[in-house]
């Protein structure tokens, strides 16, 4: 698959080209910069405008063969001069239209600041550098980066939920982007865990998605929403949890997410292993079900199937109390005694089926803290 290259190298790119239009007053139509992976990114540069004093450029978003919605965006960098003197901050970088703010404590830059994240930051000052050096210039430059269709886009991303307001983010640790890499999504979990802790958190709140977000309300008065969103990385999130220093994680989820944990599965995603009605069967054969019944829990292709089976024998309270067990077993197994963890477990159909001692006691301290914001 075709990999493509993040909106950080976009903006290095951008910046680079303005700059050297800017100090040898020559057009550019084409630019390459090296992206911290070593992979040159060499790209057309579109919508010029050129000033005395300023130049304007933008390079298209290519997500390769990534699902980005950012793919086909223009990224724009503006380079001006700069009234700073080189002593303080030869080049100053900021955000303009479309590119976000932070507001929330935790994320990669200071609130206040334009969402580029350190990475971009650098490959941005590295390639402006390399043109102030070709060009004998020793005075400052200003470089706005912005994003005319960003803050329509940031609505589909996780920046309104983490504190980011008015734009997309300039991100790319790499600048690449790896096709269905899961990088994206893990990088997002933990952000999301590090805001929470700098909010005041001392229990993490984690759960794979919003699947049972009524039951939740509904039972504990408690919006799913608020949680940090893990998906199918429930390991992943137990160790980031951890290195955030928080204390404690409470996870609550539906049983398809969940039965797995009983088996020891971190990654709940389909490829990593489906062992649902396997588990839910032997759970069902330590609660006393017969093995005809076992059979036809085998045979179902949803776990809330598997739950009618359960509950038309009476089983289904000892069944989740015996996968609760086990959940919580490897929970802690992950976690090696660095946060304590409890568990909730529910579905659609029947709602709450199984929690651990301390759950609620966790839940109570989430919503306390939340309630102090």
């Amino acid at each position: 698959m075709r990999y493509g290259f993040t909106t950080g190298s976009c903006a290095a790119a951008a910046a680079k080209a303005a700059a050297y239009m800017l100090l040898t007053g020559k057009e550019k139509k084409t630019i390459t910069i090296d992206t911290p992976k070593g992979i040159p990114y060499k790209v057309e540069v579109e919508e010029i405008i050129r000033q005395e004093s300023t130049v304007s450029c933008a390079v298209r978003k290519d997500g390769g063969d990534d699902p980005d919605m950012t793919t086909g965006a223009l990224i724009f960098a503006c380079v001006s001069f700069s009234d700073e003197t080189p002593e303080e901050n030869r080049i100053t970088i900021d955000g303009g239209q479309g590119v976000g703010r932070v507001t929330k404590r935790g994320l990669d830059q200071p609130v206040g600041s334009a969402a580029i994240n350190h990475v971009p930051r650098e490959m941005i000052e590295k390639e402006v550098t390399e043109v102030c050096r070709l060009t004998d210039y020793r005075g400052s430059l200003r470089v706005e980066i912005s994003v005319p269709d960003g803050e329509r886009l940031a609505e589909k991303t996780f920046n309104p939920r983490l504190g980011i307001t008015g734009g997309i983010s300039i991100l790319g640790t790499t600048g690449i982007v790896e096709p269905m890499s899961s990088q994206a999504l893990l990088d997002t979990i933990r952000v999301e865990l590090n805001v929470k802790k700098e909010e005041g958190y001392r229990v993490a709140a984690v759960t794979p998605g919003n699947y049972g977000q009524a039951f939740m309300k509904n039972v504990y008065g408690y919006d799913l929403d608020r949680s940090v969103k893990c998906s199918n990385f429930i390991g992943d999130a137990i160790d980031m949890a951890a290195e955030a220093g928080f204390t404690a994680m409470l996870l609550t989820g539906h049983i398809g997410k969940l039965v797995k944990l009983s088996g020891g599965i971190m990654n709940t995603h389909s490829k990593e292993g489906d062992c649902r009605m396997e588990l839910m069967a032997a759970a069902g054969i330590r609660a006393g079900i017969s093995a005809a019944t076992a059979g036809k829990i085998l045979d179902c292709v949803t776990t809330e199937e598997a739950l009618r089976i359960l509950e038309a024998n009476g089983k289904q309270e000892k069944t989740m109390d015996i996968l609760l067990e086990k959940i919580c077993f490897y929970l802690n197994k992950r976690a090696a005694g660095r946060l304590r963890i409890e568990c909730i477990l529910y579905s659609n159909e029947f709602g709450e089926l199984a929690k651990s001692d301390g759950a609620e006691e966790l839940l109570q301290i989430i919503k306390e803290t939340g309630e102090k914001e």
